[in-house]
């Protein structure tokens, strides 16, 4: 099956009401991985990566890994989207190396760091101008059959009012709660003045293994917010970014082979099914599969420190992120449905997004 646009499998994702995990790769084994676990279950698969993995990978390289994916597994189907794309000329460039969806992130904007001379840093921008700079996206991907996914409100911690940073994306700015959290009404607004395909909305989640320092209740992660914008806007495809469970075994092993992690919590899997029963449609998985790969090359290191062939510890740590994707996509409830989904081409969307 083609590599397809993002729309057809969150269109199929909605009609049957399950949720799609979207996992971040930087590299081959994290791919296969995915494509393992796709395979196992019968899903439909979004691969994603951000401005940074991009550039550690390199486009080129990952074309062809796509491709490659797209050719081994022909029965899944497979979105490759832009992960918080900053700029329309960035979003443009991933479309000219085959991405089939992009995300215009204009939450935030690049301006000169005046303490760091010759750096840029990203502050929140105003609603009119995330509007501005994400509809230009829109019109210019629809037009060659390309999804878009846009971003109101700021990731960030309610208890603390900061944002966050990582992999290049993310503001260290003191927000207000206003900023992170994203405001029912204006979501409304801003899906009609941009026909954005999804909206990632923040309630409090954010990027990393040090989301929440205790177990989240209601006052960090805004549960009902997600409830409110899909009672509003119950035909938009709603995301769900910093969602990774960051589960304790893992951080644990990592620890007990050596490393430091502190103590923190991520997402519930039961919050995202909930989010799920209420319009969310894609979940951003990154830091969950780091762990899992983390956590297997440290056992690999310290049981076994005779191994240096890459394979001796690349392979269990592909198995970990593996292990990590099937339960994912089982709990999300995309399992079993790569099949059931018609391929789409970005020909065809042209004509869907013409009407």
């Amino acid at each position: 099956m083609p590599i397809v646009p993002m729309r057809a499998l969150l269109d199929h994702a909605a009609e049957n009401g399950y949720g799609l995990a979207a996992f971040n790769v930087n590299n081959m084994e994290q791919i296969q991985a995915i494509m393992m676990a796709a395979k196992e279950t019968d899903s439909p698969v979004i691969i994603q990566a951000s401005r940074g993995a991009r550039k550690y990978t390199n486009d080129a390289y990952l074309r062809h890994l796509m491709l490659a994916a797209a050719e081994l597994y022909p029965a899944i189907p497979i979105a490759m989207h832009l992960d918080h794309g900053n700029a329309v000329d960035t979003c443009m460039s991933a479309i000219a190396q085959n991405f089939t969806s992009v995300m215009m992130d204009g939450s935030l904007k690049d301006v000169p760091d005046e303490a760091k001379p010759g750096k840029t840093k990203q502050v929140p921008t105003t609603f009119d101008e995330n509007v501005a700079v994400t509809k230009q996206v829109v019109d210019l991907a629809h037009a060659k059959g390309i999804t878009v996914e846009g971003e109101l409100g700021c990731l960030g911690h309610l208890k603390t009012g900061t944002g966050e940073k990582e992999d290049g994306h993310g503001t260290s700015e003191k927000l207000t709660n206003k900023q992170l959290v994203t405001d029912p009404a204006e979501a409304e607004k801003f899906v009609a003045l941009t026909g954005v395909d999804a909206l990632a909305v923040a309630i409090g989640t954010s990027h990393g293994a040090y989301k929440f320092t205790e177990p989240p209740t209601g006052d960090v992660l805004r549960m009902d917010v997600i409830v409110e914008i899909h009672r509003r806007l119950p035909n938009c495809h709603l995301v769900m970014h910093g969602s990774s469970a960051v589960p304790q075994d893992l951080k644990a092993k990592i620890n007990q082979y050596g490393g430091n992690l502190k103590p923190s919590w991520g997402v519930p899997v039961e919050e995202v099914k909930r989010g799920i029963q209420n319009g969310v449609r894609k979940v951003n998985v990154d830091t969950d599969n780091r762990l899992a790969i983390t956590a297997a090359i440290r056992e690999v290191f310290t049981v076994a420190p005779e191994k240096f062939d890459p394979r001796d510890y690349l392979g269990p740590a592909r198995e970990g992120m593996k292990a990590i994707c099937v339960d994912r996509m089982t709990a999300f409830g995309q399992a079993g449905n790569a099949g059931k989904i018609k391929p789409v081409t970005c020909k065809e969307m042209i004509a869907f997004y013409a009407k």
